[in-house]
């Protein structure tokens, strides 16, 4: 018998404002047509003035604890995922867990742009294995529309604000890929590669938040093979294939990464939960909102096999798969 980290429950939030291409384009040198037709993009959730990140992070929390149905004193770790804190220090999980109200247990954010669900996974997971926690709630939340550049019309119409959240708790598994729970996680990164996907500013260097910064092509080209390569990774790891795969559950980044992606894995399109179309790129929150949207709306049944892939600034990338 070993432990494996099951996923009792989902989470999401979305900002109530929403923001179409069309109304985009009264701000940006842009139309809905450009925009579907290179990102597959229609609209974006965009946070109100007073809305910060940890007040997703909370309302997406909330909601996975209470499908899980379990209280905040049973928590015994928490993790939030950003790139968008509400500020230097605090950790925005530091401010989530006085909300929240479970005081004394660890509480600390990751950074690792879009790849930091994943990461962030990745840590619960190994917390979990190692009995170190029971129950462990992972936070993907962001409010990327606070430093977009809004004359940048290549990368302010790819983003939006949400967030999505898991709670995961020990179970015994045999070992196998029929387990539920997190199978494995394989994650990576390649620094060389920082200049292409960042943000200008920062605290040591300019003393400012800064605006996000990409080179589309390079990001695009990078991100086909190096998801492509960690979902066979994944996969392989676990003595299994692509047929035995029920969902795929990738970052939303756009429809173009997508649909290649699936391509190369040999995956129908119905074999893939997309939602950028409604939440845009959410950085760390896009898997967990796809997750919670697959779930609630009813495709992703439990002891499916589901793969989950990302890339995002650094270069940072990785996979997980998980038996729901």
């Amino acid at each position: 018998m070993i432990v494996r980290s099951v996923i009792l429950g989902v989470g999401a939030y979305l900002p109530a404002n929403i923001v179409s291409n069309a109304e985009l384009s009264k701000r940006v040198d842009t139309t809905d047509e450009w925009i579907t037709e290179r990102t597959g993009i229609k609209q974006r959730h965009v946070a109100a003035e007073g809305q910060f990140t940890s007040h997703l992070a909370i309302e997406a929390g909330r909601a996975a604890m209470e499908m899980a149905g379990i209280k905040s004193s049973e928590l015994d770790l928490l993790i939030v995922a950003t790139t968008t804190p509400d500020n230097t220090f605090p950790a925005t999980a530091a401010k989530v867990q006085a909300v929240i109200g479970r005081p004394g247990i660890p509480a600390f954010d990751i950074q690792a742009v879009c790849s930091g669900f994943v990461y962030s996974l990745a840590v619960a997971d190994n917390f979990i294995k190692t009995s170190q926690v029971k129950t462990a709630l992972v936070i993907g939340a962001e409010t990327l529309s606070r430093f977009l550049d809004w004359t940048d019309r290549s990368s302010c119409v790819l983003f939006g604000d949400g967030a999505g959240a898991v709670v995961l708790q020990a179970a015994e598994g045999q070992g196998t890929s029929a387990d539920r729970g997190v199978l494995s996680t394989h994650l990576h990164s390649d620094g060389r590669y920082a200049d292409i996907l960042y943000a200008d500013g920062g605290v040591s260097s300019t003393q400012t938040t800064g605006l996000l910064r990409m080179k589309g092509k390079e990001v695009f080209r990078h991100a086909v093979v190096n998801l492509a390569d960690t979902a066979r990774e994944a996969v392989e790891a676990n003595g299994v294939t692509f047929a035995d795969v029920d969902w795929l559950v990738p970052h939303q980044a756009n429809s173009r990464i997508l649909d290649s992606t699936a391509e190369k894995l040999g995956l129908s399109a119905d074999k893939v939960i997309v939602t950028v179309d409604k939440h845009a790129n959410t950085s760390a929150a896009s898997i967990p909102l796809a997750l919670h949207q697959g779930v609630t709306d009813g495709r992703i049944k439990r002891g499916q096999l589901l793969l989950m892939e990302t890339m995002g600034g650094g270069f940072t990338w990785g996979s997980a798969l998980v038996r729901f």
